[in-house]
This record gives structure tokens, sequence and C-alpha cells, in this order.
């Protein structure tokens, strides 16, 4: 069994405890906060039958590896997602929906992982995928930015990031990255098939070999001053147009 983890933050331990109560070890909360919004957590995690455990601010920090705690963690056993990549596109393909994937290349900000499984998970993406050397991993912080997003959205990690893109070429997914001089716009493909969406990190864009593997390039329309998007508006951009395109 794998070992236990910490989630911290009334959204991250709330989703927790909605999607899977069973998994929680025990949850610490901080007794000197007695707002609305403690009381209503306190009654759902009652009502799941989790474990509390009162711990001040500073064993809560501590515990979470920040301060952004809220006043709330909990130790937690992992939840079984997809197993890899392949399992996921196959479970896609046996329910005959067509996947909606996004593909991250080069971010390592933990904050913007943790935006980008949020969008990810809002516009319904069934997974996110980045390279195991140019990229985040999953820690308390991205869990915490994420409010419970990175316990729904499986995140795979990828040895060689071209060699996947490829083999999503070869399931019919088409791959479709972002890049400022594209000569098309989101709004000007067509999302409704099976779809990766590939963007780069902030500044460098896309890797050039990830960008010579896409069968597309498209670009944000900017109006404005600025030159870009932080990656995880640019990926909620293009996510939800996607989604705005299969409704």
């Amino acid at each position: 069994m794998s070992s236990p983890k910490v989630l911290f933050g009334f959204h991250a331990v709330g989703v927790r405890l909605k999607t899977a109560p069973a998994s929680i070890i025990e949850i610490y909360v901080d007794p000197s906060r007695r707002d609305a919004r403690m009381k209503q957590f306190l009654e759902r995690a009652k009502e799941a039958g989790a474990r509390l455990i009162e711990a001040d601010s500073l064993r809560l920090a501590k515990l979470a590896g920040s301060h952004g705690h809220q006043g709330v963690a909990a130790r937690v056993q992992p939840v079984a997602q997809a197993r890899s990549l392949d399992d996921l596109l196959e479970q896609l393909e046996q329910g005959g929906e067509a996947p909606l994937l996004l593909v991250l290349d080069g971010v390592t900000d933990p904050h913007n992982l943790g935006a980008c499984l949020r969008v990810a998970d809002g516009a319904g993406a069934q997974a996110v995928i980045a390279p195991k050397d140019h990229a985040a991993g999953i820690n308390a912080t991205v869990a915490k930015v994420a409010s419970g997003a990175a316990e729904t959205v499986p995140y795979f990690m990828v040895t060689n990031l071209a060699r996947t893109l490829n083999e999503l070429k070869e399931r019919n997914i088409w791959v479709i990255g972002t890049s400022d001089d594209a000569p098309k716009t989101i709004y000007q493909v067509d999302l409704k098939g099976p779809v990766a969406l590939v963007l780069g990190a902030e500044g460098p864009g896309m890797r050039q070999l990830t960008r010579k593997t896409c069968d597309e390039l498209v670009s944000i329309p900017m109006r404005g001053a600025v030159e870009s998007l932080n990656v995880s508006v640019a990926s909620a951009v293009c996510l939800y147009e996607a989604m705005r395109q299969r409704s």
C-alpha cells in the first residue's frame, strides 16, 4: 500500500470527504477557528465519520508544510486512479467517450500546476500529462491550489513527451499545440473529437520538439498590451472552448 499523504485547506480536504471519505485516516483542525465555514466543515466531517484531532496553527503548518492550511489538514491514503495513460485511454475507448487531454510542457511551478488541474477538472478533461524532467510533481501545495482536483484528475508524468504525443496520434487523438504565431486561433479549430491540447510554460512556451510533434498549432487572440496569458488561464480558455463545442 502507498504511504499516506497530507492534504490541507477546506477545498482539498472537503473534496476528499465528498469523494472518498473512507480513505481519510484523520483530520486535524484548529480549535481556535470557530467561524461558520469551520462549523460547516466539522459537520460534514462528523457526518462522514472522520476522526478529528485538534491541533494549533503551528502544528498544522508543520504538517502541511505551509501556513496556508486555513486551519484544516488531513492524513489520507492515496485514492486509486487509472494506473497508466494507456489504461485510461482504453477505458475511454470502451465507454465511447472522446478524450479531452491537457498536456503541459515545462510547467514547473506548483501553483500553476494546481490551477491547471482545477481547470481540467472543471472543463471535464480526463487527464493531465507532463514530462518527468520538465514539470512539477504533485505535492501538498499543488493539492491545495487544485482545490480537490488533484484527487479527481489523473496526472501522468511520462519519460518522453514527444513519444507519448506520437502514441496519442496513433490512437487518432488530434494533438493541438498553442503558439503566439500560429495562423489559426483556438476558436477556428474543431475540438469536438478526440483532442490533446498542448501548452508550454509562460515565456518559453513549448519546447521545439514538442512543437514539431503537434498536428496543428493555434493561438489565443490577444487584444490588449500584454503578449501572453498565464498557463492556467490559457488552459482554461482552450479547455472551455472544447467544452463549449462539445455541449
